[in-house]
């Protein structure tokens, strides 16, 4: 699948390989379906690499979603970006540690699935996708991306949908809590990574929720509904979803980071009004930055298939130096609520929007708020 790398990923730049799994558990709606990247053991022998777009099917639900025509956009997409491989090893070895990880739950955006950039601490990512499952084997349903139709109100729709989302990194939680205390959690897929390693190397104290765009949403609001995710990091955040009743509810600390050229007035005071009630959350925009500058889209080189993104993709900001910009003021955020013994405090002035490519709280058009 695939005839060219069209796209190149960053390498792994952290303290530790990292390895990659999925994992399947229980059936149907009320099972659980997410992938696992966490510091893996380094290997004499060369280790597979997991593809970034899994399966066909993707290739047709990202065309459907960016509203192509799904047979020519799916086969499109497969050829241009069916080959590209993350770097990181599949099912890997796990790196035992006593003290265990941190660990963070992420939720993807719309139209967005479960692969995505490797990290270097233990880290979950959890999509709902395939559904359906027997004990013997699997049955796979296929969940379309769910457009709105005519007549009907997109916020009762994207509203339910947040809490669903939201049950989903809790039930992911609940797993990742049942491994680490040593209970046996079954993995149903046939290939799936074998969660018996995890076992007492998840500091079930440092836990933090993260997401971008309708992820972002749904960190916010898991943040309000779970205790114990400590804050959260909400890439350029799609507030839309949210009621207005949620935000005198709103729990801190929460780290907005915003692009440039997506948000809004009325969106950004939204977010002033969580910051208002936590002194520790914060609002920086990355300038020269695009919505899908967050994603794995900003790598996609500009050949062919770039141009079917558009400025969308790609924003001024060289996408590299864009990563790196917001992975470092993460992981000073994170460092300092999660109590984390690491030097990710020479970043602090990133917190604040202080550094290249910066600004704190909104960008100059929108900062007569």
């Amino acid at each position: 699948m695939g005839v060219n790398q069209s796209m190149s990923f960053p390498p792994v730049t952290g303290p530790h390989h990292v390895g990659c799994g999925d994992v399947m558990e229980g059936q149907g709606l009320e099972g659980s379906f997410f992938r696992l990247f966490y510091p893996c053991q380094e290997s004499e022998e060369t280790t597979e690499q997991p593809l970034w777009i899994p399966r066909y099917e993707y290739c047709t639900g990202l065309a459907n979603y960016l509203r192509f025509n799904k047979r020519w956009g799916g086969l499109l997409f497969s050829l241009a970006m069916g080959s590209c491989r993350l770097p990181v090893s599949w099912n890997g070895p796990f790196k035992a540690k006593d003290s265990g990880y941190p660990l963070i739950i992420f939720s993807h955006g719309m139209g967005a699935f479960r692969d995505g950039s490797a990290a270097t601490t233990c880290f979950c990512k959890q999509a709902l996708e395939e559904s359906q499952a027997t004990n013997e084997s699997l049955e796979e349903e296929w969940i379309p991306y769910r457009q709105i139709e005519e007549g009907e109100k997109e916020f009762h729709v994207r509203n339910c949908q947040v809490y669903q989302r939201v049950s989903e990194c809790t039930r992911v939680l609940r797993i990742l809590q049942e491994v680490t205390a040593g209970q046996i959690v079954l993995n149903i897929l046939p290939d799936g990574l074998d969660l018996t390693t995890l076992k007492g190397n998840i500091n079930m104290s440092c836990v933090a929720v993260m997401g971008h765009s309708f992820g972002g949403a749904t960190a916010l609001l898991a943040l309000a509904k779970e205790t114990q995710f400590r804050c959260a990091v909400a890439l350029d955040a799609w507030m839309f979803p949210l009621e207005h009743d949620f935000y005198p509810k709103a729990r801190g600390p929460v780290f907005f980071i915003n692009a440039e050229k997506f948000q809004t007035v009325e969106s950004v005071n939204l977010m002033k009004k969580i910051c208002a009630q936590h002194e520790q959350s914060r609002i920086i925009t990355v300038l020269g930055s695009v919505h899908r500058s967050q994603t794995d889209f900003a790598f996609v080189a500009g050949n062919w298939i770039g141009k079917f993104f558009s400025t969308q993709t790609r924003g001024s900001l060289d996408p590299y130096e864009g990563q790196e910009i917001m992975v470092r003021a993460m992981l000073a955020f994170l460092q300092k609520h999660l109590d984390l013994k690491e030097d990710y405090d020479q970043w602090n002035s990133l917190i604040e929007g202080i550094g290249p490519s910066l600004t704190p709280g909104a960008p100059h058009h929108l900062s007569s708020l």
